[in-house]
């Protein structure tokens, strides 16, 4: 394939616009809470999500709250922002956020990482979902 046939393949694509983890109209597409459910049937059983398309990950963590730093600190080096949602029962529930493009391996393996994580620090994983926009619907033809 020449230079030409690849420019000429990147200018024909669909631009996708960026995605933040505060953007408007983020719906969640999947969500896995159901510890022996496999991610692969997680996203198969999702007509909303978009394969193609990038999504926000958001891992929900119970920690204690003096440990939620060093979780912070953890997560960062990975480009995972670390949310305080709420207080519950004395720990504290939060989002660990990040865009990414969803896959089955990926969704496994930070599943697996977020419980790893959460265990060393003294709390629980409570599973994921993910968002995306939804697509703009046709008003003469439903969704």
């Amino acid at each position: 394939m020449s230079l030409a046939d690849r420019v000429r393949d990147l200018l024909r694509k669909p631009k996708v616009p960026a995605l933040g983890v505060d953007d408007e109209g983020l719906e969640i597409v999947a969500e896995a809470f159901d510890a022996v459910e496999a991610d692969s049937s997680v996203l198969a059983r999702s007509p909303a999500w978009v394969a193609e398309n990038p999504a926000v990950l958001r891992h929900h963590l119970a920690l204690p709250a003096d440990r939620i730093p060093d979780a912070a600190a953890i997560l960062a080096q990975d480009g995972w922002e670390l949310r305080e949602v709420r207080e519950v029962d004395g720990r504290v529930v939060t989002h660990a956020l990040r865009v990414q493009r969803l896959d089955a391996l990926h969704c496994a393996q930070e599943r697996a990482r977020m419980a790893g994580l959460a265990q060393r620090l003294g709390g629980d994983s409570l599973g994921w979902d993910a968002l995306q926009p939804l697509p703009l619907r046709d008003e003469g033809h439903g969704r």
